[in-house]
C-alpha cells in the first residue's frame, strides 16, 4: 500500500478549499486531478516586477509596479474601453485601460483622488503611457502583497494565473517532509535541498531547484527498471545453448556474408541464451541493417535446444511480411513456422487457426509469428523458450512482463527496434535491458540520394515520377495531415492521402494505389500485396508504411510537406527505399513557410543516412516525447525531467540506483525505505508490485 504520509498529496483536487465542480473540470483539461499533479505542475516562466518611484519610458514593455493617483474617468463610446486617467508623484500621466467590463469594476478599484499601487505591463499607445488590466491594484499599505517575482503556469480557458498560483500553494501545503533517498555524496556535490524545500524553490523559479526534482524522477525510473531486471533474473529460466546445426546451415545458405555487427550481436545473444537467467536484450539496428536475420538466428538457437520461439509484430501487415521473409530465409531447413493474427481470413480460417493452436500445444510448431493474438488466453505453448518483439517502442514494460505468462519458466526476450535510440533515452526507456547495436549495413545496400525540393516544383516531381513509372520503377508518395489541421487524426491522414491519390490517378491511371490507417485490414493487405507484386507502381500512403514494408523494386520515395515530420519519422520513411540493388532517391517536398528547426531537420536528412546520428539530433531538436514514435504504452512519462536535464543527470541516477541495490543494503536499508517512498511518489507501479511480491 502507498505510505500514509503520501496520502494528502494523492487526494483529489476537490478537497482543496474553494475548488468546486467547475474548477475540477477546468483542471481536468490540464490533467490536474490530484494535489500531486498540482505540485508537479511547475511554472513555465516568471514575471519579474520592477518597482518604480515614478513612471519611466525606459520601462515600456516591462512589468512594473508604481504608485499613481486616479484623476478622471473616460467611458468613451459604447464599444470603447473604459479608461482611468491617473498620474504619478511627478505628474506623469498614464491611462489604465479596462476592456469589456464597463466602468463599475474600475471605479471601485481606482477611486478618484486616492493613491493606489498598480502593477502590470507598461505599454505606449500613441503618445500616452498605458497599462491594460493591471495585474494588481492595492492601497499603499498593502504594497508588500505584490510579489516581486511571480511564477507563470500553463493554463486553460477560464483559469487565471493567480488562481492557479493559489491552488498550487494549497497543494504545496499538503506536501510532507520526506526521508532522503539520494546518495549523500551526490546530494552534497550538487548542494541540493531536501525534497520539500526543492519543490517550493522550483515553484519560486529559484535556479537549480528543478534539477533536484528532475533527478528524483530519473532515480525513480532507474530504480524501477533495475528492480524489474532483478526480479526477472531471480526467476530462474532455462538455458538454450543450441547445437549449431540449424544456424550453421542458415549462414551457409545465405548469398551474402554476415556483417561484423551481425556476427558480434549474434554472439552476444547466443551468450545470453546459454544462461539460465532470462535474456533481456534490446537490438537496435538502422533501417536495413539486418535485424530480421539476427532474430532468426536467435530463434533457431532456441529450436535447436528443443524450445519454441514466438515473434511478435505490431501490425498484421508486418506479421505477414515477417512470416514470408523468414520462410524465404529458412528455405529447406526443417523448421515448422506458423502465422497467427487477430482475425480469421483466407488461409487462416477457423479450421487452420485450430490446427495452429493444436500444433503449438503439441510442440509441432517451432516458430509462431503474429500480432498480440499470439499471447491471447486461448494460445498455449508446448515449451516457449524465446520471445522476439519487433518495433519494441510500441510495447511498454508491462507488455514485456506479460510475455512470461505463456511459459512454464520465464522465456528469453529479444526486443528489436529500427528506430536508433540515443543513449540517454535508451537508459530511460529500456534501462532494464542489455543493448546490442547493428551499426553496419549489409553489402549491396547503397546510400539513398536525398533531395529537398520546394512544393512549388511539385509539377517537376510528378514529371520525374512519370519517367520513373515509365521505366518500370515503383514509388511511394507519403502524405501528411490535411492543411490547417492542428491535431493528428486518422480522418485527416486519410483525407490528405485520398486527395493526392485521386490527383495521381488522373495522370497515371490504375497503377496508383492508396493505403491509410482507416482502411480495414483485408483491404489494406490487398493493396500492399498488389504493390509488392508490382501490379501497382505508385503507392500513396500515410505513415502506416513507416515501419517494415519491404519492396526492393521501390526506389523512389516522395514525402509531401516534409517539414511537418520529425527526423526519426523521415528517416524511417526514407528507409522504405534503398532495399534492393538499384539506386534510390528520396524527395522531401517542403512548404513555403518552414521554421528554423524544420530547416535543420531537412538539412540533416540531406547530409546523412546515418540513423544513429539522426537519432541524437532528433533528441536535441524535439526532446524525448516524440523520439520513439509513440509513448511507451502503459508507462508513466516524465513530468519533471526534460531532455536537457535527462542528458545531464541520467548516468548519475543510474549509478545511484545501482549503489542502492548493490552496496547500500537495497530496499531493506534506511535509504531503501526512503526509496520505496520515492517509487510510490512517482507511481512506478510495476516496481512497487515487485516490492510487494519480493
Amino acid at each position: 500500500m502507498r505510505p500514509a504520509l503520501l496520502n494528502p498529496l494523492f487526494a483529489e483536487v476537490a478537497v482543496l478549499k474553494g475548488v468546486g465542480a467547475t474548477l475540477v473540470r477546468q483542471l481536468e483539461r490540464l490533467k490536474l486531478t490530484r494535489a500531486i499533479d498540482l505540485v508537479f505542475h511547475l511554472p513555465v516562466m516568471a514575471i519579474d516586477r520592477v518597482n518604480l518611484a515614478v513612471l519611466d519610458d525606459a520601462y515600456v514593455d516591462r512589468t512594473v509596479t508604481v504608485t499613481v493617483t486616479p484623476v478622471a474617468y473616460d467611458a468613451g463610446g459604447p464599444r470603447a474601453p473604459f479608461r482611468v486617467k491617473a498620474a504619478d508623484s511627478a505628474n506623469t500621466w498614464i491611462d489604465l485601460v479596462y476592456f469589456g467590463q464597463g466602468g463599475g469594476y474600475a471605479r471601485k478599484l481606482l477611486p478618484i483622488g486616492e493613491a493606489r499601487v498598480i502593477s502590470g505591463r507598461l505599454d505606449r499607445y500613441g503618445q500616452s503611457l498605458q497599462m491594460a488590466h493591471p495585474d494588481f491594484v492595492v492601497a499603499p499599505a498593502a504594497a508588500d502583497t505584490i510579489p516581486a517575482r511571480e511564477p507563470v503556469y500553463g493554463l486553460t480557458d477560464g483559469l487565471t494565473n493567480r488562481r492557479m498560483g493559489v491552488l498550487v500553494g494549497a497543494a504545496l501545503d499538503r506536501a510532507p517532509e520526506l526521508p532522503e533517498w539520494i546518495e549523500p555524496t551526490v546530494l552534497a556535490k550538487h548542494r541540493w535541498p531536501p525534497w520539500r524545500a526543492a519543490l517550493a524553490a522550483a515553484h519560486a523559479l529559484r535556479e537549480g531547484a528543478g534539477d533536484r526534482l528532475a533527478y528524483d524522477e530519473l532515480l525513480a525510473n532507474q530504480l524501477a527498471l533495475l528492480l524489474i531486471r532483478a526480479s526477472t533474473r531471480r526467476r530462474r529460466g532455462r538455458a538454450l545453448p543450441g547445437t549449431g546445426t540449424l544456424t550453421t546451415a542458415l549462414v551457409a545458405s545465405l548469398p551474402w556474408p554476415l556483417t561484423g555487427a551481425q556476427r558480434r550481436t549474434i554472439e552476444e545473444i547466443r551468450g545470453d541464451l546459454a544462461q539460465s537467467a532470462p535474456m533481456l536484450r534490446l537490438l537496435q539496428g538502422d533501417v536495413g541493417a539486418g535485424k530480421t536475420l539476427v532474430a532468426l538466428m536467435a530463434m533457431l538457437t532456441a529450436v535447436e535446444s528443443g524450445a519454441q520461439a514466438a515473434f511478435l509484430a505490431p501490425t498484421e501487415i508486418l506479421a505477414r511480411q515477417h512470416a514470408a521473409k523468414l520462410t524465404e530465409l529458412l528455405g529447406a531447413l526443417p523448421v515448422r513456422v506458423a502465422l497467427l493474427t487477430g482475425r480469421g481470413r483466407s488461409g487462416e480460417g477457423a479450421r487452420d487457426r485450430a490446427a495452429i493452436l493444436d500444433g503449438l500445444a503439441a510442440g509441432t510448431i517451432d516458430i509462431l509469428i503474429g500480432t498480440h493474438a499470439i499471447f491471447q488466453e486461448a494460445v498455449d505453448y508446448h515449451d516457449l523458450g524465446l520471445v522476439v518483439v519487433d518495433e519494441q517502442h510500441k510495447f511498454g514494460v508491462n507488455q514485456r512482463l506479460m510475455l512470461t505468462d505463456k511459459a512454464s519458466v520465464p522465456p528469453h526476450l529479444l526486443a528489436m527496434t529500427a528506430t536508433p535510440i540515443p543513449r540517454t533515452l535508451a537508459l530511460t526507456a529500456y534501462g532494464e535491458m542489455d543493448v546490442s547495436k547493428l551499426d553496419e549495413l549489409p553489402p549491396g545496400r547503397q546510400p539513398i540520394d536525398t533531395r529537398v525540393v520546394a512544393a512549388t516544383r511539385i509539377a517537376d516531381v510528378v514529371a520525374g515520377l512519370a519517367r520513373h513509372v515509365a521505366g518500370g520503377g515503383q514509388a511511394y508518395w507519403v502524405c501528411p495531415l490535411v492543411e490547417g489541421s492542428e491535431v493528428s487524426s486518422l480522418d485527416d491522414d486519410a483525407a490528405a492521402a485520398a486527395t493526392r491519390a485521386a490527383a495521381l490517378r488522373l495522370r497515371f491511371g490504375d497503377v496508383v494505389g492508396l493505403v491509410h490507417g482507416r482502411m480495414k485490414g483485408p483491404e489494406k493487405d490487398a493493396v500492399m500485396a498488389a504493390f509488392t507484386r508490382g501490379t501497382l507502381q505508385v503507392l500513396v500512403a500515410t505513415t502506416v508504411i513507416e515501419v517494415g514494408v519491404d519492396v526492393p523494386n521501390a526506389t523512389l520515395m516522395v514525402v509531401e510537406a516534409a517539414e511537418r515530420f520529425g527526423l526519426a519519422q523521415l528517416h524511417q520513411l526514407r528507409g522504405r527505399v534503398g532495399r534492393g540493388t538499384g539506386a534510390s532517391v528520396c524527395i522531401l517536398l517542403r512548404g513555403d513557410v518552414v521554421s528554423e528547426t524544420a530547416r535543420a531537420r531537412l538539412a540533416l536528412m540531406r547530409a546523412t543516412n546515418d540513423g544513429f546520428r539522426i537519432a541524437e539530433e532528433d533528441l536535441r531538436l524535439r526532446g524525448a516525447g516524440e523520439i520513439l514514435g509513440v509513448r511507451q504504452a502503459g508507462e508513466a512519462t516524465f513530468r519533471l525531467a526534460d531532455p536537457e536535464a535527462t542528458a545531464r543527470l541520467i548516468e548519475t541516477a543510474r549509478d545511484d540506483a545501482r549503489l542502492l541495490l548493490d552496496r547500500d543494503g537495497g530496499l531493506g536499508s534506511a535509504r531503501g525505505a526512503a526509496a520505496r517512498v520515492l517509487l510510490y511518489l512517482f507511481e512506478r507501479d510495476t516496481a512497487v508490485s515487485l516490492l510487494r511480491s519480493g
